[in-house]
């Protein structure tokens, strides 16, 4: 199986919906990709001014393989360049993530049952959200498949098959009339999980998929084993842990405000601290400006000499700083590691470009979107979307992580 994702926490997401112990996967930030069941590359391509050409390139390395498409499921970023690029072939198109409230129902996107353009969803993005899916596929011709038809009458190159669905149950009907047919498969990760569990038989249990373990993770190895979470062996991090939340919603305001209730130091990026940041670095070959060393008073320096003592959770104090993370991220590890979590797709790709991290290989879900991977160098790098999980996400996959902390809420004389 070979999929594409336009960011690299949906690729993390699809990697974790399609693996097995039987079927690894590696997810890929740069190419050539490495060899496995399933390769996951992360394309970078949301927003990217050449993602046409990008896909493109990308199909090219498929080969004989099947082809999955991962795209946004509230149809943000390059939609139209992304399925306009795979019409070689007939296109079954179904955006729906029904676990996560967002359905297509008439062809028209839902987010809880309200029209997706009448949400907030699309408050940070440049232009309106799209009334329809039609809307959002621009020129590509397209025909409209409700629940309960048969995408595969309708197939033919050239034209998308954009498909309703509002539950779990009309994602797996979509992939049961495709699979193994022609068409090439572009939609949310809920559209991912349903072809996972066709390619296992149906499985009905979908939030944590098999963990992988030295025999069965691609190029696996007893340290990776050996430091599964829970194993009580000591993390290839060196018991430090890096939150870092690239956006200021309420939603994530919440989470962050819940691990310092438990312990974690707070850090905020402010404006000053991103002076020399590159702010219109985009992809694996952007370059980087070197901010400041991790002298004490800096974002980078606070950072540093916070997680000699506590693990650390990193925010922004506006949307316009979060690509000055990635950088303070690099100085303030400098050579020692870290575990990570990484909310946000653009947050985790450029943390991880700055790093120096090609490749990750996935493990497992704390729970849905938030996939915890490893490095080939065996650290552990936890993805997740920014606008997924309940109040308690960030607490819970830092327990996930490092059952060690032993996180107890503060004290009230304690906060401050």
């Amino acid at each position: 199986m070979f999929v594409l994702a336009d960011d690299l926490t949906g690729a993390a997401e699809t990697a974790a919906a399609l693996m097995s112990p039987a079927r690894p996967a590696r997810i890929a930030l740069s190419v050539p990709v490495a060899a496995a069941a399933v390769v996951v590359a992360d394309l970078d391509s949301r927003h990217h001014p050449r993602a046409f050409d990008l896909v493109r390139e990308a199909l090219a390395q498929a080969g004989d393989r099947p082809v999955f498409v991962k795209v946004d499921s509230l149809l943000r970023g390059n939609v139209a360049a992304t399925v306009a690029a795979c019409l070689d072939a007939p296109v079954v198109f179904a955006p729906a993530l029904p676990s996560a409230g967002r359905t297509v129902v008439g062809g028209v996107p839902y987010v809880h049952g309200v029209p997706l353009r009448e949400t907030r969803a699309w408050r940070a993005e440049p232009r309106p959200a799209p009334a329809t899916v039609a809307e959002a596929l621009g020129d590509v011709p397209w025909v409209h498949v409700p629940v309960g038809a048969d995408p595969s009458e309708v197939l033919a190159a050239g034209v998308v098959a954009v498909c309703d669905a509002e539950t779990d149950a009309d994602l797996d009907a979509i992939v049961a009339a495709t699979l193994g047919g022609p068409a090439r498969l572009i939609g949310s990760g809920g559209l991912a999980t349903a072809l996972g569990r066709a390619l296992d038989g149906n499985r009905t249990s979908t939030k944590h998929p098999a963990r992988l373990d030295a025999a069965t993770a691609p190029g696996g190895s007893a340290r990776v084993a050996a430091a599964a979470p829970g194993s009580g062996a000591a993390s290839p991090g060196n018991g430090r842990l890096l939150v870092v939340v690239g956006t200021a919603e309420p939603t994530a305001a919440e989470q962050v405000r819940l691990l310092v209730e438990h312990g974690f130091a707070h850090v905020t990026l402010r404006p000053a601290d991103a002076m020399g940041a590159q702010p219109d670095a985009v992809g694996p070959d952007a370059a980087y400006v070197r901010m400041p060393t991790a002298e004490p008073g800096t974002a980078a320096g606070r950072v540093r000499d916070a997680l000699t003592s506590a693990p650390v959770v990193l925010t922004v104090s506006g949307p316009a700083l979060t690509r000055a993370l990635a950088d303070v991220v690099r100085e303030a590890l400098g050579e020692t590691p870290a575990d990570l979590v990484l909310t946000g797709g653009e947050t985790a790709r450029r943390v991880l470009d700055a790093l120096g991290v090609r490749e990750l290989i996935p493990l497992d879900q704390v729970h849905h979107g938030a996939v915890h991977s490893r490095t080939p160098q065996g650290h552990s790098v936890v993805t997740r979307p920014g606008s997924f999980g309940d109040t308690d996400s960030l607490l819970r996959i830092a327990t996930h992580l490092n059952p060690d902390l032993r996180l107890r809420p503060r004290t009230s004389d304690s906060k401050g």
